[in-house]
This record gives C-alpha cells, structure tokens and sequence, in this order.
C-alpha cells in the first residue's frame, strides 16, 4: 500500500507535493484527504507566515475570513496518541490548532526549519517530497499585521490554488 500524494498549487508560483502518513495521524489523513478531494482549500490563502519557523494556511479566504469545519481529535502524543513520532523538520505537515488538543479543523502549516520544540506537540502527518523551491518563496514573502489579533500575515496574498489528491 502506497500512501497518498498530495499537489498544493500556489497561485503565481508554483506547486509543492507531499506525501501523507497515515500510520502517524490516519484520522489527520484522513480528514486532509477528505477536504481536498471536496475542494474545501481551493482559494484559501497561507495567512501567517514566519520565516525560518512555518507558512500555516488553509482557514482563510483573501478577504481574511475564516472558513470553518469540524474539528478532529489531536493525533500527537502529548495528546495521548502514541503512534505519532513525526518530528517537525523542515517540509513536514502539521495540523494547527487552538490551546484545545482537540481543535485542529482544516488549517495547516508546512515546517520552514526544524522546530523540534513542536515534536508530541502537533500532528504532524505529512512531508513535501517536492517543491522547497515554493516553500522558500511564501516564506520570503513580505508580512505584517492586520488588525490587533493577526501578526505576520502576508502583505501580497498568497493563494491556494487548489490542494489535488494525486494519488490514494
């Protein structure tokens, strides 16, 4: 059994390609699989990025509204699932959240360096095997605030294009 491929397309700038883990984070996977296949991140944007840490997107549109969807339990094992041993190096996928264990929905973040001090923390359940070269450059992308609650946000938005399973 192969695991599924995934193509994230960036408007304006290329394409990034992971693999997807489910032996680390099947409900994760799962889930990811799910939204995409139902085109739930085509148009969001990468809403915060911070240089040498992550690009988190996959919640917000370009007018910085929230799209919401149920949310799954935390597969890491600071949340007591074990099976997940993924460390936060750089191209791995990880699912966002609030101080909830239990609150990851359809937000994401794609590891710029490794941050270690995320391992057991986050379920992380993917890895690019292509496309740094794109991961780089949202990364480089100029940020700022927007209002009082939101730091690093992009100044030039950055677009989901469409986020394709290319293969099961």
């Amino acid at each position: 059994m192969t695991n599924p491929i995934i193509e994230i397309k960036i408007q304006g700038m290329g394409s990034m390609k992971a693999e997807l883990y489910p032996e680390k984070a099947p409900k994760t996977v799962a889930n990811f699989v799910k939204l995409a296949e139902e085109k739930f991140f085509d148009g969001l944007i990468f809403h915060r990025v911070i240089k040498g840490f992550m690009i988190q997107g996959g919640g917000y549109n370009e007018a910085m509204e929230q799209k919401e969807t149920d949310s799954i339990k935390g597969e890491f094992k600071a949340n007591g699932f074990m099976a997940n041993d993924l460390k936060h190096t750089r191209g791995v996928l990880s699912m966002a959240r609030t101080s909830d264990p239990d609150s990851a929905s359809s937000q994401f973040f794609v590891m710029h360096k490794d941050a270690p001090h995320l391992d057991a923390q986050y379920a992380g359940f993917g890895k690019l095997t292509e496309g740094y070269e794109v991961l780089d450059a949202i990364a480089d992308v100029k940020t700022g605030s927007f209002g009082w609650y939101m730091q690093d946000v992009p100044r030039e938005t950055v677009v989901i294009e469409t986020i394709s399973v290319i293969s099961k």
